[in-house]
């Protein structure tokens, strides 16, 4: 499993330099690369993150593509570690149908409006690799 390499570090209104000097030794010791970046709704990786995940399920969903031809066209055409449906696997479709409703109510933004498949899928118990079924179908821990 890919592990993120960064941490965003933000500091708030009356976060203190020594308290963010800290937080970014502390990330620097456990071997990330720190960040500081805004305190505002998704800083800055689910900002952009999100759209590209949520777009790639619209895209899904208007038949532009199949899964794999989604993904595989971002992994070699884009040079993205892995697709965004594959992404959106990873992180885990509960995670990230809570990651777009939180964008969309405190942006007020449409693009942040998740895929509409998106709730179905998690109310019928779609959590990916707990599951065994996400946009990709995983041996779910029962088969192991």
């Amino acid at each position: 499993m890919p592990v993120v390499q960064i941490v965003e570090v933000i500091r708030g209104l009356r976060t203190s330099d020594e308290t963010t000097v800290a937080a970014i030794d502390v990330a620097r010791r456990l071997g990330k690369t720190p960040v500081e970046v805004n305190d505002f709704p998704g800083f800055v990786a689910n900002r952009v993150m999100m759209p590209l995940i949520n777009e790639a399920a619209f895209a899904l969903m208007e038949g532009v593509a199949e899964v794999e031809a989604i993904d595989t066209v971002m992994r070699l055409g884009m040079n993205h570690p892995m697709g965004p449906l594959e992404l959106a696997d990873l992180i885990g479709l509960d995670t990230c149908l809570n990651i777009l409703e939180v964008l969309h109510r405190e942006l007020g933004d449409d693009r942040y409006r998740p895929y509409p498949p998106l709730r179905k899928f998690v109310a019928a118990g779609w959590l990916v690799r707990k599951s065994g079924r996400g946009f990709h179908q995983y041996p779910s821990t029962k088969d192991r």
